[in-house]
């Protein structure tokens, strides 16, 4: 069992910037997981940010994001984190922490005003 908790989100300016983070706790090493930042806004489908592997050495993002946002982590204090700069209002939605296939946060809110 794993269980991740986000936290970082919050009302920002369009233009702004917010990181969340994503403390993961469990029996296995943080570093024996990809993970991933998925998002959802109200009547919406859930929709894929971005993942990183175990190493971090390799990123992937979802179109609607790319070049604005960043995953990274830090394996020493299993703390995943998604950076995001030039905030859109439509970057409004619940963002979740994600082990691939197993494991979902809760998920913090982010709200860009315009």
């Amino acid at each position: 069992q794993v269980q991740l908790v986000e936290s970082g989100g919050g009302l920002v300016q369009a233009g702004g910037s917010l990181r969340l983070s994503c403390v993961a706790s469990g029996r296995n090493p943080f570093s024996s997981y990809d993970f991933g930042w998925y998002r959802q806004a109200p009547g919406k489908e859930r929709e894929f940010v971005a993942a990183i592997i175990r190493s971090g050495g390799s990123t992937v993002y979802g179109n609607s994001v790319k070049g604005r946002f960043t995953i990274s982590r830090d394996n020493a204090k299993n703390v995943l984190y998604l950076q995001m700069n030039t905030l859109k209002p439509e970057d409004t939605a619940l963002y979740y922490c994600v082990i691939p296939l197993s494991y979902w946060g809760q998920g913090t809110q982010v709200t860009v005003s315009s």
